[in-house]
Order: C-alpha cells, then structure tokens, then sequence
C-alpha cells in the first residue's frame, strides 16, 4: 500500500502571505515572508506509514540525535460554562438540592472547560494542594475530604503542576512527570571513535487519575502514557487529551570533539542507520489503561496517523479521548506527527498549533545564510459527538502565537493573530526592533487545507503583541513596546479584515476580558515613556465607538498571575466585583485583590490575605459560590463575604 499523498495547493493559495489584503494598515516593509504551504500526508497501512516516519528522521538526524543536542537530557515540561451539563450529584444528607449560583473556570470559549486546579459545580468545590485532592463542602464551609492520589516513579498524581476537570461525581486529574535524570558517558579513547551507547534518559510522561467523588473519593481509574501533557478540553462528560511525544531511539554518544567534521560526518551517518532501522513503536506512543496484570496497552492505529509534509521527524501530537462518566477504555488515539504546544477549542473544533524547529542547515564559506521564516503550523480536529475525533485540515501563517487567545473560530472561520520578528527574538520593552510587526490572519478550510482568505497587517511595527480577545466579529489586539497600542479590528467580512480603531496608552494589558455595555477589562503593567514597568495596572476600555479609556487603577511594584493565566481571573457580573492574585518583591504584598468595575470606572473593594505571607503560600485562584468569595492557596481555602470582604472562615488543607 502506498502513503496518499493530498495535492499541493494551488500557487493563489499556497503563498499564504504574500500581498497584504485591503485591511493591512502597515507598510509592505513591516509584512511577514510567506509561510510555506501545508501538504498532508497520510497513509493506509503501517509499512508505508514506518517508511515516511523513517525518511523524515533520517533527513532531520544529525551527529548529536534528532535534537541536535550534545546530551540528549528529558527537559522539564509543563504548558463561560458550566462544569457540569448533565445530570448533577445527589446532594448529601442535610444540603439542598439546588446548586446556589456560582462562578465557573475563566474558560476561553463557553462549550470548552478547561483543566484548571480548583473546579466547583455549586455543591462541592475541589482543589488539588499539598499533593492531595481536597473536596470542600460551601454550605458548611469545611473540609469534607482528602485523597492522597497515587504516586509512580516517585511522582503524585496531584503534584504542583496537575490539573483537573470535573464532569457530576468525576474527577479527572492530568499530571505531567518530566524527570531529569543525567547519566554518565564512558569517553571517547580517541576523538573518531564513538562511545558505547549508554542507558537512555529517563523520557516524561502523563498520568491520569480518575476518581470518584459521589462519597468518600476514591480512584477508579489510571492511565499513563509515555508522552508529554500538552492540554485538554471538555465538553459534557467527555474529555480530550492532547499528548506529545519524540521517538524512542537512543543514539550512542556523540563524538567528543564537538565541530570536528569526520567525528560529526560518521556520527551522522551512524545516527540515519539507527534512524532507519527504528520499529514503528519507536514513533507511537503508548497509553495504559490499569496497573499490573490487568493492565491493556493501546496505541493510534496506522490509519489513525498523518503527517505534513514537512515533517521534521521530531514529534508527534496525539488527541484521547476519554468519557469521565463512563471510565477508562480504549481511548481512541488520533495521531498527527507534527509539533504543537498550544491547544484552542470550542466543543466542535480542536486546534492544536506549534512552531515547528528551523531545519538544518550548513554554513558555507563567504555566504549568508537565507533567513528562516517564521511560522506556526495550525492543525484542525473535529471532534462533535463523544467518539474518535477526526483530523481534518492543516495551515500555516507566519509569526508566533502568544498563547490560545490568539486563535477564535467564528462563523466557519479561524482567526490567527501572529508577531514576526527577526531570527534574534521577539523584541523585549524598551529596545529597538523595527523589523518586527504582527498580523491577524482569517483562515478557511478548504478539503483537508486551511487557506487563508484575508488578512490585517503591520499592526504595532517594532512591537510584538501581549494580549488577543475576539468578541463575535470583532478582535481586540494589544501590542507593547513603549507604550500600549489597542487596536479594535473589525471582521464582519472575513476577506477584508480591517482596523477601525487604535488607542495609545502607556504601559500595556496583558489579559482583556469584555465585560457588558461595550466594555472591555485590561489587566497588565503601568509603565513609563520609555516602556519600563511600574506595576499592576487595571484598565476599563469602553470600545463601542472610537476606543477610550474610561477607568484606571495602579498598584505600583505588583504583578499578578492573570497576566499570564486567566484562569485566576474572577468577574462576578451581577455585582461587578473583580478578583486577581497580587504579588511583588518591593512590598512583600501577597493577597487577592478585590475591584469593584462599574459602567464608569475602577475601584478598590478590598483585599483578601491567607496565613503567612511567604511566596509559597501565594493565593491562586478565586471563586463566588452564593454570596461567598473563595480564595485558594496551596495551603488552605478562605471564605469571605462578598458584599463586606469580612473574614467567614479559614480551611487549613492536609499535606501528603
């Protein structure tokens, strides 16, 4: 059988980023290179998908492995609805029926929930701190329950860098278990001779935990996987996993003259017919469902799996997909190989996006080498419904993303928004860098391609972008350098994306959350004119005409977590009470700060402080459950009258 092979597209719509569309407002100066087009590949039987994955290797190996690294070392990885749209928990004796009101996850898209480390559904709130799933009763304010979660290989399953979903009485719970183990290597006797290969680094992993919670909570459910957690979403009972994983070859010990060109040209060489002889497990990853003799290993079927083109041989992205309700089973692995690390969805859609690494090239005497254009590779799945989900288009556009609020599906469209800089990096506040601008692109799929169809370009030239937020068919970017430029796009028509509106403040919003009345809530740094920061800055915009400011509130030499995780931003609508952990070295400040928005302005509620006031018990997240503002640290949980911010009760939580 032979790989199917899509044609490439065709020359207008391939050169994704060409000429500037009628919305660009920059000069062709500031406009991104094109990005090269997406060609899939995919295969129906698994010789013909081992001898592509082998190829692509082969082409990407170098002296060093497919890293390109003297030692290859297991790095460290990491990364508005309702929890629960089905039946809810039986309430237990002497607690009511009907779920108060309550906040949920600070989610991105309303079908979507998101992994996150504290989740309520109104009855019950959970919160993984101290290494333990612990489950707080609201009405009585306590601590009803605590689980020590399993460990394996020394890491448990609620460590620092777990999160969890609920869906009723479940709780899902995703762990990534990166070790760094470095292993001696015998040397070289002489700088041609290569080394004996020696034990392979310890690879990360991902372990989930399923666990009961309809009485005392208890696991009934495991699953691990050697991959990397990228992200997942959940929509009703039924959850997607997004993993990543690079081939399981070890290669001997590079040579130990690094540079030295017969050392580095035999090592190559040794490297592909390693490469090439590689077993299809080598790409798979694997997924266990149980423990011990019970256990039932699954990996993606053959037809299962695709590829760009462009495969450099690295990586491999898979999607599971598992029902919270019903248990672990066969968790329906899709596969494509490619690069990813950022995760968007929306309950019918799934992208997954990464950079991918620059090729390999080699210098040659007395010329430069080409630029490497920048881009981000954009992979669609479809997954409505509850069964496997299918891979169903690819794209690219040029830049980097800043995170999944770049990214918005709306009316059969995805927006991208992307900065281009040069090679160097991005360009950091108060330095020059006037090769670099950003864009919004629209895309559509057209068969198994995303093509764009329109673009706005050269917004903020020589700065990059700190903050994306699309609200319908209009897209708010903030791009910072010096000072803060907002810009409001207008996208009713997807082929003519154009700019109707800029405001230049200093400092710059690093979260935007639209709030009611044609307004919109800036969270991010206060800076002078030279795009030094001072501290917190709070910023009501009112964008239903030309963009305003229209409330501010500072608080100098603080920062808080929502610039860079909106999942510890709270807004209460009802009330116009705002939450945000605020922190800062000047003034050893460690609380939830409390702002009160309204229609005209910003102002201080108060603030929320836990025991101690060291770093590791910094406040993390908040939450409304009735009239009750809770906040959440890794050492307990306070309850707080939201109307008066007066003290209701402290929960110390139980260490491991």
């Amino acid at each position: 059988m032979r790989a199917r092979t899509y044609a490439p597209l065709a020359p207008a719509a391939t050169m994704l980023l060409l000429a500037g569309c009628t919305g660009s407002t920059g000069s062709s100066s500031a406009e991104p290179t094109a990005a090269p087009p997406m060609r899939l590949v995919a295969y129906d039987s698994c010789d013909a998908l081992l001898d592509g994955l082998r190829g692509a290797a082969a082409e990407r190996v170098g002296p060093y492995g497919l890293d390109g690294l003297p030692v290859p070392l297991a790095g460290m990885e990491d990364g508005e609805t309702s929890l629960n749209k089905g039946a809810l928990p039986a309430a237990p004796e002497g607690r009511s029926a009907t779920a108060p009101q309550h906040s949920t996850t600070n989610n991105h898209e309303a079908a979507a929930d998101e992994p996150d480390i504290v989740k309520t559904d109104g009855r019950r709130i959970v919160a993984l701190a101290r290494g333990r799933l612990q489950v707080i009763d609201p009405a009585s304010r306590k601590v009803v329950h605590t689980l020590s979660l399993p460990e394996r290989d020394g890491f448990p399953a609620g460590g620092t860098n777990s999160r969890l979903l609920l869906s009723g009485d479940r709780a899902l719970i995703l762990t990534p278990q990166s070790p760094m183990v470095v292993y001696d290597r015998p040397a070289p006797r002489t700088n041609d001779e290569i080394a004996p290969t020696p034990p392979g680094p310890a690879r990360p992993q991902t372990r989930m935990t399923l666990v009961d919670l309809a009485a005392a909570p208890k696991v009934v459910g495991t699953m691990t996987s050697d991959s990397s957690y990228v992200d997942a979403r959940q929509t009703g009972s039924t959850a997607r996993v997004v993993v990543r994983s690079s081939p399981h070859i070890d290669f001997p010990s590079p040579p130990r003259t690094p540079g030295d060109p017969k050392s580095e040209r035999q090592a190559t060489e040794r490297n592909q017919q390693i490469v090439r002889k590689a077993p299809l497990d080598a790409w798979l990853p694997r997924f266990t469902v149980g423990e011990g003799g019970a256990a039932k290993t699954y990996r993606a079927p053959c037809e299962q799996v695709s590829r760009p083109a462009s495969y450099t041989g690295t990586t491999m992205l898979t999607v599971l997909t598992l029902d919270l309700a019903r248990g672990f089973a066969d968790p329906s692995p899709v596969s494509v190989a490619a690069d990813g690390e950022t995760v968007y969805g929306n309950g019918s859609s799934l992208y997954i996006t990464g950079t991918p690494p620059r090729p390999l090239t080699r210098e040659t005497p007395g010329k430069r080498p080409a630029p490497v254009t920048q881009r981000t590779d954009i992979h669609k799945f479809d997954v409505r419904g509850a069964g496997r989900p299918r891979y169903v288009a690819s794209g690219s556009v040029a830049g980097n993303l800043l995170n999944q609020y770049a990214l918005s599906e709306f009316g059969g469209h995805l927006r991208v928004a992307t900065t281009s800089a040069p090679e160097s990096g991005m360009p950091q506040p108060g330095s020059p860098a006037p090769q670099s601008a950003s864009t919004l692109y629209v895309l559509a799929q057209n068969g198994p391609r995303l093509d764009e169809v329109g673009r706005a370009g050269g917004l903020g030239q020589g700065e990059r972008i700190y903050s994306v937020r699309y609200i319908g068919a209009t897209a708010y970017v903030v791009t910072f350098r010096q000072v803060d430029p907002l810009y409001v796009l207008d996208l009713k028509d997807p082929r003519h994306p154009r700019v109707t509106g800029e405001l230049k403040i200093n400092g710059y919003s690093a979260y935007l959350h639209p709030m009611a009345d044609g307004k919109i809530l800036g969270i991010g740094q206060d800076a002078d004119a030279s795009g030094r920061t001072k501290g917190l800055q709070a910023s009501l915009f009112d964008v239903s005409g030309e963009p305003r400011r229209v409330g501010v509130y500072r608080l100098p030499g603080a920062s808080s977590e929502s610039e860079f995780e909106p999942h510890a931003f709270m807004y209460w609508p009802s009330t116009g009470l705002t939450v945000v952990p605020v922190s800062g070295n000047r003034t050893g400040m460690n609380e939830a700060l409390a702002l009160k928005i309204t229609g005209d302005g910003i102002s201080r509620a108060g603030s929320v402080r836990h025991p101690g006031r060291d770093y590791g018990n910094s406040i993390r997240r908040s939450l409304m459950v009735g009239g009750t503002l809770w906040t959440f640290s890794e050492d307990g949980a306070r309850a707080t009258d939201a109307a008066t911010l007066a003290d209701r009760g402290w929960l110390p939580f139980t260490a491991s």
